[in-house]
């Protein structure tokens, strides 16, 4: 007995502090495998790193645990910082500048949001669409150049608050106000109602379209956000820039718990996918892995995250049939 009770904790510990313990372990590999890994430097330049994927997968949460999802974001992000960048080099104002970028990508979020609410598209189908659009935009806008020089701009992603890289605070403030959306406001605990049953959260008087709306206009405050600092980072507007993007931002969310199959994920468990992808990066880039490899080995990453949160899926259903049938026999 004492045997099964052993294991019946150490389960219980795996399933809620599995992903912790991951990073953990995963830590403890790379600074065997490098030595420079837990170097402050590295540890900052890997933060620094996933400040713009993980800001994007915080959106990505907002909208997975409704059901929805954005495949756009990349190239909202292009366009949104591109336009921004091009704003700041007339004016010279680094407030209109960040504030354009949000606006933009609200606007294309809204669009988004409107082909899933009133028309209803598919989420994929909507922000597929959207992704095609925006990345047309914006080649269209500079005729396919990149806009140099683009002077104090810099700031965003380049700058500093005392020794902390200003992406890096950014990344922490996202970070807060998500966690309280989703955790301390109507609107989050009407996306987990949705996600975990949408005609439930409609009979029980939750405006559906509403919140999905909302969702996808929060989505677009963290693009322009995340579309400043990338153009900030590489010091150009690149049209071109952040391709995959939303593969990475996805990778995070999945692998940090938030379901496919709806009304599950946290911000801290985000926080956590976007750190074990990161350092996994860090690992290959520091071992020399090819590029191509390392494409590989992330969309190897991405199967298995889905493939195991399908199977999580299957064994929540399971546990709870399980438990249904046990309190009709008692």
């Amino acid at each position: 007995m004492s045997i099964l009770k052993g294991y019946s904790v150490v389960r219980r510990v795996i399933q809620r502090h599995g992903l912790l313990l991951v990073l953990v372990a995963l830590f403890i590999i790379s600074s065997v495998i490098n030595k420079n890994f837990l170097s402050v430097r590295n540890l900052t330049n890997i933060s620094r790193q996933i400040s713009i994927t993980t800001i994007l997968a915080f959106g990505q949460t907002i909208l997975i645990i409704p059901g929805m999802l954005d495949l756009s974001c990349g190239s909202v992000l292009a366009l949104s910082g591109l336009l921004s960048v091009s704003l700041y080099k007339q004016t010279e104002s680094l407030l209109l500048a960040f504030m354009v970028s949000i606006v933009i990508a609200v606007l294309c979020n809204f669009l988004n949001g409107l082909m899933v609410t009133r028309f209803r598209t598919p989420p994929f189908i909507a922000t597929l669409a959207m992704l095609t659009m925006a990345r047309g935009a914006a080649l269209l806008y500079t005729n396919g150049q990149n806009i140099y020089q683009i002077g104090k701009y810099t700031v965003f992603g380049q700058g500093s608050l005392w020794i902390i890289p200003t992406p890096i605070i950014f990344f922490f403030l996202v970070g807060i106000v998500t966690w309280y959306i989703l955790t301390h406001t109507r609107m989050g605990r009407s996306l987990y109602a949705i996600g975990g049953n949408e005609e439930a959260a409609i009979a029980s008087g939750i405006n559906v379209h509403k919140r999905k709306m909302q969702a996808y206009l929060v989505n677009g405050v963290l693009v322009g956000i995340a579309g400043v600092i990338f153009m900030s980072r590489v010091n150009a507007g690149l049209p071109n820039g952040a391709v995959g993007y939303e593969f990475e931002a996805l990778t995070s969310a999945v692998i940090g718990g938030t379901s496919f199959s709806g009304g599950i994920g946290t911000a801290g468990g985000t926080v956590i996918g976007a750190f074990i992808v990161g350092i996994l990066n860090n690992m290959m880039n520091l071992a020399g892995l090819n590029a191509y490899l390392q494409q590989v080995i992330r969309g190897a990453i991405i199967a298995l995250a889905v493939i195991y949160d399908m199977y999580a899926k299957k064994m929540r259903t399971t546990r709870t049939l399980g438990s249904i049938e046990e309190t009709q026999s008692a």
